[in-house]
């Protein structure tokens, strides 16, 4: 089954100011690569070649990224640096990306919308640059399984505690086995002792095409939003929507602490950076040790 992806990339990046006062949140670097390098090669390992980025004014860097650096790649050749000439032509040959601009940040729902006319009419893939998801099977393919066995949207979600809840959409739902709901409700960001379960929505998403009909019915809500919950909710009464647990690490680099976390997790992982991650950690928990 041929599915595409969109990812949005527009908003501000408030989370991570000033960093991402002149810089896109989005190229903000875990180990040597941005972070949405490691979204797009998710798509990618999920089978997904076509890639709606969805970007705004301030966002050129992106594009440039993914595109080709012919006076790097000669650079590079002359002083013979062949490991990071490898990892420049990598970024060249990531899928067929296509920029779709955003005219202003109103919502997840608005910037899925801005893709439609890329997607429309075919099941398609969201995957939120501020998550990177670490596992050996791609969360976006498991989602992907999920829905060509059930012919229904599949929706990421992972346990949180209930402080945490607020910060999320939280979903309800039937529990069919196996890590798997049939979502019944879903809340954006419930008020402190409201959310449905502890069920919270995470930034992978795999939609049957009727979404974009509902996201077009949506109404903006607060700060004139459009939510992609909302579509969510009202899509979920016409046809079944399954929510899954999925398998791997989540990361949420759009947040300070959540980058720093990457960046450290993902060095002690890393078998070229393992030895020296380590050691500086040592180093600097060596003070504060009693």
């Amino acid at each position: 089954m041929t599915m595409r992806a969109v990812i949005p990339a527009g908003g501000f990046g408030t989370r991570m100011l000033p960093a991402t006062k002149s810089m896109p949140k989005e190229m903000l670097p875990v180990l040597d690569k941005p972070a949405i390098q490691y979204v797009v090669e998710e798509a990618v390992a999920s089978g997904i070649r076509d890639i709606a980025i969805v970007t705004g004014r301030t966002k050129r860097a992106i594009e440039d990224h993914f595109d080709a650096a012919p006076e790097l790649e000669h650079f590079l050749e002359q002083k013979g640096n062949r490991d990071a000439l490898a990892g420049l032509r990598a970024t060249n040959g990531l899928g067929n990306l296509i920029y779709v601009r955003q005219d202003w940040p109103r919502g997840l729902g608005h910037a899925v919308l801005a893709a439609a006319p890329v997607v429309e009419g075919a099941p398609f893939a969201v995957l939120l640059g501020d998550d990177i998801i670490v596992n050996p099977e791609p969360v976006t393919a498991q989602l992907r399984a999920a829905f060509e066995r059930l012919g229904g949207s599949v929706i990421a979600v992972q346990r949180v505690a209930p402080e945490e809840a607020s910060k999320y959409g939280v979903v309800a739902g039937e529990h069919e086995g196996d890590g798997l709901w049939r979502v019944t409700d879903i809340v954006e960001k419930p008020a402190p002792g409201e959310a449905p379960s502890d069920l919270a929505v995470i930034g992978r998403y795999v939609f049957t095409p009727e979404i974009v009909a509902h996201l077009r019915a949506t109404e903006a809500g607060a700060g004139g939003e459009v939510q992609l919950t909302d579509a969510i909710r009202s899509l979920a009464q016409e046809q079944a929507v399954y929510a899954l647990e999925f398998q791997g690490r989540r990361f949420d680099v759009g947040s300070l602490m959540g980058w720093l976390e990457a960046n450290v997790a993902m060095g002690l992982a890393d078998a070229r950076h393992a030895g020296m991650t380590a050691q500086l950690l040592r180093r600097e928990l060596g003070p504060h040790e009693k």
